[in-house]
């Protein structure tokens, strides 16, 4: 599959807040590791492999384990994950699936539990912001394999 156009270059200026907004986000009371799990997992169901190669590579590049990352797409069945990256986890998959053009009382419930109620608005936008990134990179095929750890760090 070949790349289509660069969209970081031919889209620059319309592009820039999306930064913006992860600079953000990078700033707020939702650890940079929770965030990064999260764009992660919305881009592992999204299917968008360049975000996938970034993520992961960041990831590791912080400390976060083979194992934690492997398993994430069955976060469900394991116990290697935190109440708040659970939590997390159940509303960024809600917030990005939007089924029946709903987010369910139990998983809104269950964040309140691990998240104030700014977080909890952040972490949503976490789910926003990848979502940006991932229909950009999946839209013109940019390619993943070659992204070297901090090479976009805001």
């Amino acid at each position: 599959m070949e790349q289509r156009i660069n969209p970081y270059e031919k889209g620059y200026n319309s592009i820039q807040p999306l930064f913006s907004l992860s600079a953000v986000l990078a700033k707020s009371s939702i650890e940079v590791s929770l965030q990064e799990l999260i764009s992660f997992r919305v881009s592992q169901i999204n299917g968008c492999a360049y975000c996938l190669d970034m993520h992961s590579k960041d990831l590791r590049a912080a400390g976060e384990t083979e194992q934690r990352l492997y398993m994430l797409d069955a976060w469900r069945e394991t116990n290697v994950y935190t109440k708040r990256e659970r939590a997390a986890f159940a509303w960024a998959e809600a917030v990005n699936k939007l089924t029946d053009n709903n987010v369910p009382d139990q998983v809104y419930n269950e964040s309140l539990e691990q998240f104030s109620e700014t977080e909890l608005v952040d972490l949503t936008l976490v789910v926003i912001g990848i979502n940006n990134f991932n229909r950009l990179n999946i839209a013109f095929r940019v390619q993943g394999g070659n992204y070297k750890p901090g090479m976009h760090k805001v």
